[in-house]
């Protein structure tokens, strides 16, 4: 049997905002919406919440839900994220500073 020749593997660094390297639009918006809604699905889990008992608690319908899970969380902005996140137990505090840079970023951060 023959040796199979490897190719070298290049790999390429990552800018830790997986929507930014793929160059899609508003990547900050999708990374800050992706962080929430990981942090609803944990919420679910901790409450031990089915997909229609979640969508009653947040104030949308069940659909919804199943596709945020899934994903699909464009049909649902940033603000209403939040308060799913209110309406599932969480406080949500907004921390704003100046920066040393020309232009400032966005970061989420859960204790």
């Amino acid at each position: 049997m023959a040796a199979r020749r490897r190719e070298p593997l290049e790999v390429e660094m990552g800018s830790g905002n997986v929507f930014a390297d793929l160059e899609l639009p508003d990547a900050d918006k999708l990374k800050i919406k992706s962080g929430l809604v990981l942090e609803i699905t944990r919420a679910m889990r901790r409450l031990g919440l089915t997909q229609m008992e979640a969508a009653k608690r947040m104030g949308i319908p069940q659909p919804k839900v199943s596709g945020m899970l899934r994903g699909d969380f464009t049909n649902l902005s940033e603000r209403k994220l939040m308060d799913c996140l209110n309406r599932l137990g969480y406080d949500i505090e907004i921390k704003v500073t100046p920066t040393r840079q020309p232009v400032g970023h966005l970061v989420l951060a859960f204790a």
